[in-house]
């Protein structure tokens, strides 16, 4: 075990706040938790204890190898730290419109932003960013498998929302930072840690919000959370907020399992004290006045195609209160509702992925789209077989094999236990397994 670095150890002995336990709980084992999809079928882990502070949580008695749960891969739960998910609990606390517009700004790999859909349910629109682009991939990936149609993932700087004036109702910022919380299960960040890097993350930790401030409507919200200790990075950093950049911090009622930061200024979840990692999380109202509202640009729609005659469409997806766009031959389909919010995003943001892929244009008709099959919300009845987990795991590790003969020629959709896990383009006597090669499982599945 890596020993904790000195002036670590000095600081949270001084400071009463963090209790004289957290040392101690940090070379413990850490509790292992995931967060259900409501709307998908989730499997039934054993002797599972609902976490109290977040809808459709669960801490697991033990860990499950999470790669060979093929529902895993179906988007159907998240591995998810405790603590992070009381965003939940600070959500349904907040007086947001009925339709808001939400931003998750520092969003990979995924935790946070389906979290935030699951809330939405559907409702408002969801902008999930990630600046470094290897990780805004696998948030796409994650975001793509929790099957929400009102979201759209970009890969952009915080700065660039700066051109977004008072377009966001709630803005969610978990900020890169030292990583005190994660002592316990990622060793290595106990050799990175340091005074000098404490600093600096305050530094950047403000000028990210600073960056994304102006994108808050007036009265909007700002959650900031870090998962460290300290004060610096934490209220301190809500005070610059307030002083620097027009805020007043909102308290939010919590649960007794939570404790209140200093003086009173957020929720902190403490090893030793609370069933979760270390993490921190407050609530800024913005009260400075704003400008003018961004509105929709001549370039907004570059590049895209509205799709007018929907019928070659009809059996792949469900056409109501959804429109339709062509980019590049692929078809996209975005909530009809929210086209001209996406149209000012695409407008000003380098976007990975925009509301849902439905599939390619193709000489013989649709080649549908992996990203249409999670998707709960638009997706039909589409011819399917169901695989027990063996065949499942071959599937998913990219392998065919012999199928019951019965089975529709063309495309076909993959299940087990009756939720979907992707395409097969069945030609009679063998099938092309269809699931996208970036998602397979790699690991030796026997």
């Amino acid at each position: 075990m890596v020993n904790f670095p000195d002036d670590f150890i000095k600081y949270v002995s001084n400071d009463e706040h963090l209790g004289k336990e957290l040392l101690k709980a940090l070379d413990e084992v850490a509790p292992i938790s995931i967060r259900k999809n409501p709307r998908k079928i989730t499997p039934n882990f054993e002797n599972n204890r609902m976490i109290e502070w977040c809808k459709d949580a669960y801490f697991l008695k033990e860990r499950p190898s999470f790669t060979l749960t093929p529902l895993f891969h179906a988007g159907t739960f998240y591995p998810q730290e405790a603590g992070s998910m009381f965003l939940d609990t600070i959500l349904r606390s907040l007086d947001v419109p009925t339709n808001p517009v939400v931003l998750d700004l520092c969003a990979a790999p995924g935790g946070k932003s389906t979290l935030i859909a699951s809330f939405l349910d559907g409702r408002g629109m969801l902008v999930a960013n990630e600046v470094i682009n290897q990780r805004a991939k696998v948030l796409r990936e994650n975001i793509s498998k929790w099957g929400y149609a009102n979201t759209i993932v970009t890969n952009n700087d915080p700065s660039d929302f700066n051109r977004l004036e008072g377009f966001f109702d709630l803005v969610v910022v978990d900020a890169p930072c030292s990583g005190e919380g994660m002592f316990r299960k990622d060793e290595h960040a106990r050799n990175e840690w340091s005074l000098q890097n404490v600093s600096l993350c305050v530094g950047r930790q403000r000028r990210i919000v600073a960056d994304v401030w102006n994108s808050l409507k007036e009265g909007g919200y700002l959650i900031y959370s870090t998962c460290t200790f300290n004060p610096h990075e934490n209220e301190e950093n809500v005070k610059w907020i307030e002083e620097n950049l027009g805020g007043q911090y909102i308290d939010v009622s919590t649960l007794n399992t939570f404790v209140k930061g200093r003086n009173g200024v957020g929720n902190y979840g403490i090893p030793g004290r609370t069933e979760t990692e270390g993490f921190y999380i407050a609530v800024i109202q913005k009260t400075s006045e704003l400008g003018k509202r961004v509105t929709l640009g001549k370039n907004a729609n570059k590049g895209l195609l509205r799709i007018k005659d929907t019928t070659p469409l009809k059996g792949w997806v469900k056409l109501e209160n959804s429109s339709f766009f062509s980019w590049n031959n692929t078809i996209l389909d975005i909530p009809t509702a929210w086209e001209k919010d996406y149209l000012i995003v695409q407008e000003n943001l380098h976007i990975i992925k925009w509301g849902v892929v439905v599939g390619e244009h193709a000489r013989k008709g649709l080649i549908p789209d992996h990203d249409l099959l999670m998707c709960h919300q638009l997706r039909e009845n589409y011819a399917s077989v169901d695989l027990q987990e063996k065949e499942a795991l071959q599937y998913l590790h990219g392998d065919t094999f012999a199928l019951e003969s019965n089975i529709s020629n063309g495309f076909v959709q993959v299940t087990h236990e009756g939720e979907s896990l992707g395409w097969i383009k069945n030609i009679g006597n063998r099938f092309n397994n269809l699931y996208p090669k970036e998602y397979r499982i790699r690991m030796n599945i026997q």
